[in-house]
């Protein structure tokens, strides 16, 4: 049975990294309306502002002139799912190295999507990998 969706909202940001400040009146709003806890709120900003991150800098290479959109679907009662798509060249996450075996453990970076893997319900990559999907349950 499919789940019935609700109203969205979305966004959408021109790929430079300044525009990463506009997530959190983004995900503000979207906690008042949709009464998400405090918990929660800040998992989706984390894990929103490294999707939205990823694409402007890995997808979109920072080029301005390409957009990073955002959108949110509420599925039912309880659950919601973000989308969100950059323009760039996409890429194969099967490829992406473990960030927690032995030898990346000091590794600098390259944890933002097991980070997104850990803190989401679900999360997966579409379209070559230029589109992520993630979802939050919401507490009730």
């Amino acid at each position: 049975m499919q789940s019935k969706r609700l109203p969205s909202s979305c966004l959408s940001l021109a790929s430079n990294p300044d525009n990463i400040a506009l997530l959190e009146p983004f995900v503000q709003a979207l906690q008042y309306k949709y009464g998400i806890d405090e918990n929660q709120y800040y998992n989706i900003l984390l894990v929103l502002t490294e999707a939205v991150n990823n694409g402007i800098l890995h997808g979109n290479c920072g080029n301005p002139n390409k957009l990073v959109n955002v959108n949110l679907c509420k599925r039912g009662r309880s659950l919601l799912e973000f989308t969100v798509t950059d323009e760039g060249n996409g890429f194969d996450p099967a490829n992406l190295a473990d960030p927690t075996c032995k030898e990346r453990l000091c590794e600098p970076n390259g944890r933002g999507v097991f980070l997104m893997q850990q803190l989401s319900h679900s999360l997966r990559y579409c379209d070559n990998g230029r589109k992520v999907v993630f979802s939050f349950k919401l507490n009730q």
